[in-house]
């Protein structure tokens, strides 16, 4: 992504996470990255991302969603390392979340999908998140959110994250930051 581009985007995400009336310090917004997964489309695919900690037990991040931007289906999160895959809660700050993950499928989802990505998800047993709601998913668990019409914040809190060993539905997505 050119230097103007990100530059432009980084300040959307930011207004985002302004929305949600959270209180953020000047540091988090500098070292916050922003992921479009490989794919170059961060503004369908993407991901804002405030991580708070991560150690070999706990961690905290804030996710923010642009409107209608999809974070993939991606996590299924697989033992590694002699580590139980990851177990992780998100709960809606702002905004409305579209959590899809197996189960029976919902009819008439709420999420809006690109058919240039249609083929990319298998699983849509749609639960909606509003402020202050949450969700705890189980380890290995198929599942991908998409923000709603205003798009979204929520905080994921999870066991220790291994970013690099989650499993991807698409195998052409890698979990990068596009700042680096």
């Amino acid at each position: 992504m050119e230097r103007k581009q990100l530059s432009k985007t980084k300040k959307e995400v930011i207004k985002i996470y302004k929305n949600s009336k959270m209180v953020f310090i000047e540091k988090e917004f500098e070292t916050m990255e922003l992921t479009d997964f490989g794919l170059g489309n961060l503004y369908n695919i993407g991901l804002g991302i405030i991580i708070y900690v991560n150690t070999e037990r706990v961690c905290a991040k804030e996710l923010a969603l642009a409107p209608y931007q999809i974070c993939p289906q991606r996590h299924l999160h697989p033992d590694i390392k002699g580590y139980a895959g990851k177990e992780e809660t998100f709960r809606c700050r702002w905004g409305e979340v579209y959590l899809y993950i197996s189960g029976p499928e919902t009819k008439n989802i709420k999420a809006k999908i690109s058919k240039r990505y249609k083929d990319r998800f298998t699983v849509f047993h749609e639960i909606i998140l509003k402020p202050g709601e949450q969700y705890t998913l189980e380890t290995n668990t198929w599942y991908w959110f998409q923000g709603g019409e205003q798009g979204a914040v929520l905080s994921e809190f999870s066991t220790y994250s291994y970013d690099e060993g989650d499993i991807f539905y698409d195998k052409k997505i890698k979990r990068i930051a596009v700042d680096n």
